[in-house]
């Protein structure tokens, strides 16, 4: 009997990409910034896609651990080296002083991966900006929803000043969702999201601003947990989002580069 495919919740949201992709509704560079990957690994899976169809999503080897898997002991070895006396180093400068400094022989392919898992990237030099040009909205409802809080007089001196905390849908320019509150702060923005789950269903992305609510400041110590794994601090907003398979952009970052405009006056003129 044939097995029956079985996509996880990642693999469902590569396969939506992949199709709207396919019939010409999404460029290559929009659908690598709603999976959180580069326009290189964008097509190699879009290869593996056209030639085997969705059961090239689901990885063979699930639930298996491969023979020459690193050990975790050594694995965490590496996240704290990299974290501490090479913080800074790019992935093949790292690569070449673990072996010369620390006898750690690894290829640089496995390096990265160890520091992926653990949401440490490859720094990269700064690139001269580019012209910043009006770009295309995204094809589909749901794909990038832009939130922001707007902390303004709305009632006019009538009453205290409140915080419009929402969200835009890029396609459609509708708000599926926006409330108002005393204070920007987490609750608002879990609260917001709640309902646009139930109500519309999950989006592939979130484009935000840089505030802590979305990121961890530098000065903020790693719970234990985090310390244990291995893993950078992470706020509430930011697991909540990692749990619904949520891509976090964010304002400013280079992974849009597509023009995307600053959140900040999202909700001025509602």
């Amino acid at each position: 009997m044939q097995e029956i495919l079985t996509l996880n919740r990642k693999e469902q949201k590569r396969l939506m990409v992949l199709s709207q992709i396919e019939t010409k509704s999404l460029s290559i560079e929009k659908g690598a910034t709603l999976l959180d990957l580069s326009q290189r690994q964008m097509w190699r899976i879009l290869a593996g896609y056209r030639k085997e169809g969705a059961a090239a999503l689901a990885h063979g080897n699930r639930g298996r651990k491969p023979i020459n898997a690193t050990e975790d002991s050594l694995k965490l070895k590496v996240v704290e080296l990299a974290q501490s006396p090479y913080r800074g180093f790019n992935h093949q400068h790292l690569t070449e002083e673990l072996a010369e400094e620390e006898g750690i022989h690894l290829c640089r392919a496995t390096i990265r991966n160890i520091l992926l898992e653990a949401g440490i990237r490859s720094p990269r030099k700064r690139r001269p900006p580019r012209h910043r040009s009006r770009r295309e909205r995204y094809p589909r409802e749901g794909m990038l929803l832009q939130t922001d809080g707007s902390s303004h007089d709305w009632l006019e001196g009538r009453g205290p000043k409140l915080c419009l905390i929402g969200a835009i849908d890029d396609a459609t320019s509708t708000v599926p969702y926006a409330f108002f509150q005393e204070q920007e702060d987490s609750r608002g923005y879990m609260l917001m999201l709640r309902e646009i789950v139930l109500t519309k269903g999950i989006p592939l992305a979130l484009y935000h601003d840089k505030h802590s609510i979305f990121e961890v400041t530098e000065n903020k110590e790693p719970i234990l947990e985090e310390q244990l794994s291995g893993k950078d601090p992470i706020t509430q907003m930011g697991r909540l989002l990692n749990e619904l398979g949520i891509t976090s952009i964010s304002a400013n970052s280079p992974r849009p580069r597509d023009g995307l405009s600053d959140c900040g006056a999202l909700f001025k003129t509602v």
